[in-house]
């Protein structure tokens, strides 16, 4: 097929006069119209990139290879001349490239290096609708270095599936066109019912041999990872229409040679079973048939075990719609989808974003290395959740990339060269300096992916698997080290894996993930090589990745668990891990007896010492005074924190004796150690001495205020650590040390605790804040007494509460003449008949 016969050329002209008009172009057009092929070139051939490169951006490793060996190829060059490709191990590109193929990563880790993408003319995103995480961050790094230091930078971005509406918003001003493509019908069917328990592989034989008789063209299968499409051919290839087929695995993981293979025309009918790299970009030729498992390995954010794994998910309706979408690339085609009609209604319209589901710890690294200093600020084409971006510094700090104030680290920019998670980037720098980089890059491996070990089963299993796997470690990962090791030596048999529990499809796929480690972990320089390696090492090792895991049993008799940053968690039962210092690698809720706990998973036994070596600055001595209800006296508490974990406490009664005044006056004022000598007396005497300096400004008395009141409290208080030693403590002299014996005079003066009555009888004064101060006396003892009564220098008159010979109140009045005058001729003759012996006149 000519490719200028390709649907994109319609839009050629277009698109030439766009890019020569404006700088930013967002290109919609669906799936098989050319465009991750055709548009790089058109942009060359028409010198849109004068004479710098064209780099096309593509989201999965596999496409951006065999994209750049499909245009070399029409180009009629040798690939790393004129187009070229790179990707994280893999680069094959010269000075002559004008067209160079990368993974997102590739050209984010460039712009850290040459903030200026010298020599780079033009940036395409090819596939942008799978939003990937570093897609997103490229584009936006890319649109700020385009209005400021390079406005001469163009910006292409294409997508089959795209909100156009947003992502014009977010690049305005920028040019939109769209193409119509060419796409032939596919007649899509479902299952009657439900897999069940029948594996996927097997339901995918089943449909290949009954479809296969049924329709023409070659066939593509998707199914989740490498070992279900080990199975899938296996299976496939027992049937009797695929022993007349060239049955072909596809997925990144593969030598390139066996990737070319699968997408090679053969005489005979081609099988390709392949993951969802063949969901987009590539254009399979011949494909009629596709058979859909709808299961997918999917990028997303653990928080148990605090990083991005890739656990099989169903795909979301817009994905099988790609994925239907390749039986009618160049034919009319037939999909059938491994689940019912109603399945299908039940998933996700779309896939989130990786800003969405993903730990966002390695994306802000690299934003912090790029000298953005507030990621919260950063141009976010879809912002993230506010608490994933903590979270994500929060880790940083904790593994030493940033500082306190948020600023990468030297050791944040040696961590910053892996194309790894900064917990395994950081596991790894620690290996390499502890020689044992080969088996922690198995422990990483092992908090990926599935889990290598069930529950024990039965008194049997647990014996069988003491004994094989060993009883006592000082790590949980050691017992999965060993689970792994006796797997390998089994080829990943399930069925000898099997009675010691034992899953061979995780351990088969912990052995893939080690080799990738590895060789990052070579590409990076680092001593891959085996050696003499101690459990101390690979314990230390797990403490460098998961700092923010650090735990401390609460007591010996118990499997509760203090955690940094103020968590709570329980040790799960089946830890072989007995030290009260630990640090655990998986932390999860779960319900027991109907209560949510949080489990301690993948525990490791650690020293503080090696707390102390790794993470000198975390570690604080404090000394806590407080104040114990139960002793009800005052302790010292000194304890060692690493961050804010309490890692030893020491009690002791030897306190400083202002603190612990102070604390025992807070429990004073509480009510709950309460002064005997304290009485409403030392209160009125307060009063008294407040009112009288609000009567008397220019007697310049001091008041007694809140505060004033507490440092009285504490005073008293003073060389006491307990509540037994003040209870009894003499209370007045020093309360009425506030005042001078001047000043004491004056209270005494023109404030009186009594006023003297006309009968001698001694009345005693009420103060209070909100009324005048009143007096409660018999009415005999008012007999004579025709005026005001006053204090204060006469100056405040006295509220008198009349009272009955029984000391119950008759009036209340402030003016005794009315009260004689008006009152008491009433109430005379009812007094005189309820007590006919007392004086009335």
């Amino acid at each position: 097929m000519n490719r200028r016969e390709l649907p994109i050329f319609e839009l050629e002209n277009s698109l030439v006069s766009a890019l020569r008009q404006h700088s930013r172009l967002v290109l919609q057009a669906p799936t098989g119209s050319g465009k991750s092929t055709q548009v790089p070139q058109i942009v060359l051939d028409q010198g849109l990139a004068g004479d710098g490169e064209i780099v096309v951006l593509q989201p999965r490793r596999l496409a951006t290879r065999m994209l750049a060996a499909r245009v070399a190829h029409e180009r009629s060059v040798r690939l790393g001349d004129e187009v070229g490709y790179q990707i994280r191990l893999d680069k094959v590109i010269s000075a002559r490239t004008r067209i160079r193929f990368v993974t997102e990563g590739v050209l984010l880790r460039q712009m850290l290096s040459d903030p200026k993408l010298r020599g780079v003319s033009v940036i395409v995103f090819d596939e942008f609708h799978e939003r990937h995480l570093y897609g997103d961050i490229t584009l936006a790094r890319a649109l700020d270095l385009q209005e400021t230091l390079r406005p001469d930078l163009k910006l292409v971005v294409m997508s089959a599936t795209l909100d156009a509406g947003s992502l014009q918003k977010y690049l305005a001003p920028c040019e939109l066109l769209t193409s119509r493509g060419r796409t032939f019908p596919v007649d899509i069917e479902y299952l009657d019912k439900s897999l069940g328990d029948l594996p996927v592989w097997d339901a995918a034989a089943d449909a290949f041999e009954t479809l296969a008789r049924e329709s023409d063209g070659d066939v593509l299968v998707f199914m989740p990872g490498s070992y279900e499409i080990q199975r899938t051919i296996q299976a496939i290839k027992h049937t009797r229409a695929g022993g007349q087929c060239v049955v072909l695995p596809l997925h990144g993981e593969l030598p390139a040679g066996d990737q070319d293979a699968a997408v090679a025309r053969y005489d005979q009918r081609k099988v390709i079973v392949s993951t969802n790299v063949a969901e987009t970009s590539l254009t399979i030729e011949g494909v009629r048939l596709v058979i859909d498992s709808g299961q997918a390995k999917i990028a997303r954010f653990d928080p148990y075990r605090g990083i991005n794994t890739l656990l099989v998910e169903r795909i979301s309706r817009a994905s099988a719609d790609q994925r239907a979408g390749r039986a009618g690339r160049t034919a009319p085609g037939r999909c059938l989808r491994l689940w019912t009609e109603r399945e299908h209604q039940d998933r996700a319209a779309q896939e989130l974003p990786e800003v969405k589901r993903l730990d966002l710890a390695e994306v802000v690294l690299t934003l912090k290395a790029s000298d953005v200093e507030d990621v919260a600020a950063f141009r976010w084409l879809e912002p993230p959740d506010a608490r994933g971006l903590e979270r994500a510094l929060t880790l940083l700090t904790d593994l030493g990339a940033l500082d306190s104030v948020g600023s990468i680290t030297p050791l944040g920019r040696r961590m910053l060269a892996f194309p790894a998670h900064p917990r395994y980037a950081r596991m790894l720098l620690a290996a390499h300096e502890l020689g044992c980089v080969r088996p922690v890059a198995l422990i990483a491996a092992l908090t990926q992916g599935r889990n290598l070990l069930r529950r024990a089963e039965g008194k049997q299993m647990q014996e069988d698997r003491e004994s094989l796997l060993g009883e006592n470690a000082e790590s949980d990962f050691f017992t999965l080290m060993r689970a792994h090791r006796f797997a390998e030596q089994r080829n990943f048999n399930p069925q000898a894996c099997r009675p010691l529990g034992i899953n061979a499809i995780a351990a088969r796929e912990a052995a893939a993930l080690t080799d990738q480690f590895l060789r990052i972990a070579k590409d990076e320089d680092l001593n891959i090589e085996s050696g003499n390696v101690t459990d101390e090492a690979l314990q230390r090792c797990v403490l460098a990745g998961f700092p923010d895991m650090v735990a401390m049993r609460l007591d010996s008799g118990t499997l509760r668990c203090a955690l940094v940053h103020a968590r709570r968690g329980v040790l799960a039962r089946e830890s072989v891990v007995s030290t009260p210092l630990l640090v655990a690698s998986e932390v999860r809720e779960v319900e027991i007896r109907g209560e949510v706990e949080t489990l301690l998973t993948l525990a490791t036994a650690i020293r503080e010492e090696w707390l102390r070596e790794l993470f000198p600055d975390g570690f604080a001595e404090t000394a806590e005074v407080y104040f114990d209800a139960t002793l009800r006296r005052v302790l010292a508490k000194r304890q060692t924190r690493f961050r804010d974990l309490v890692l030893h406490a020491e009690q002791s009664d030897k306190v400083p004796a202002e603190q612990a005044a102070a604390l025992l006056a807070r429990e004073v004022e509480a009510g709950t150690c309460p002064l005997k000598n304290w009485d409403n007396a030392v209160d009125q005497w307060i009063l008294r001495l407040n009112q009288l300096a609000n009567w008397y400004p220019e007697f310049e008395l001091p008041k007694i205020g809140d505060d004033d009141r507490r440092m009285l409290v504490e005073q008293i208080c003073l060389g006491a650590t307990s509540y037994k030693d003040i209870k009894e403590r003499q209370v007045w002299p020093t309360v009425k040390s506030w005042l001078s014996p001047a000043q004491q005079d004056l209270l005494e003066k023109y404030a009186p605790e009594r006023i003297e009555l006309p009968n001698g009888r001694k009345a005693k004064i009420t103060y209070d804040t909100k009324a005048a101060p009143t007096i409660a006396t018999r009415i005999q003892d008012l007999y004579g007494v025709d005026t005001e009564i006053r204090i204060g220098g006469n100056r405040v008159p006295v509220v008198i509460q009349v009272l009955a010979p029984n000391h119950r109140p008759i009036q209340i009045t402030s003016n005794l003449a009315t009260f004689w005058k008006d009152s008491y001729p009433k109430i005379k003759q009812e007094l005189q008949r309820k007590y006919p012996r007392h004086e009335w006149r």
